[in-house]
């Protein structure tokens, strides 16, 4: 009897050390993300910020950002669709800071991160002054430790 309970005990601490393994990596992952996300939207940010960004995502990467993005299907163009739209508003900001309000881990494949920002700068479709301040929240995807899926929610 005390057999099966030192082998059951050895199976649980040995799922437990997995889990937080697995959660330490995807903590990690978040902060990596953000890290890289907001340096992307830097009013100094150049082709090399937008490339730290997108390592982070699959090549299929799907991306919701409602209510200006509706479709977030994956498709195998995700990640150059992105560049595309990223590089056409490189260089908007004038000034951009974000705040990560917080972090939370589901399971082992899925992030969210909460955070507040704010920015000014012309947009570059009208030339318009642009100035707002927000609080949003990204729900990631992860597989294989990059992100396949972002969805973005207003507060």
């Amino acid at each position: 009897m005390k057999l099966i309970y030192s082998i059951l005990l050895t199976c649980l601490v040995s799922f437990a050390s997995v889990a937080e393994e697995v959660n330490q990596e995807l903590k990690q992952l978040a902060q990596d993300y953000f890290q890289v996300m907001v340096a992307s939207q830097a009013p100094s940010a150049t082709n090399k910020e937008l490339e730290a960004y997108l390592a982070l995502l699959t090549d299929d990467v799907g991306h919701q950002h409602l209510p200006y993005e509706v479709d977030d299907r994956r498709l195998p163009d995700g990640k150059e669709s992105m560049r595309k739209g990223m590089m056409y508003y490189l260089g908007a900001h004038t000034e951009y800071q974000a705040k990560l309000l917080n972090t939370f881990i589901f399971n082992d494949s899925a992030i969210a991160i909460r955070y507040q920002h704010s920015a000014k700068g012309i947009h570059p479709d009208n030339n318009q002054a642009i100035a707002y301040t927000s609080v949003i929240m990204e729900v990631l995807e992860v597989e294989e430790g990059k992100v396949a899926r972002i969805r973005k929610y207003h507060e």
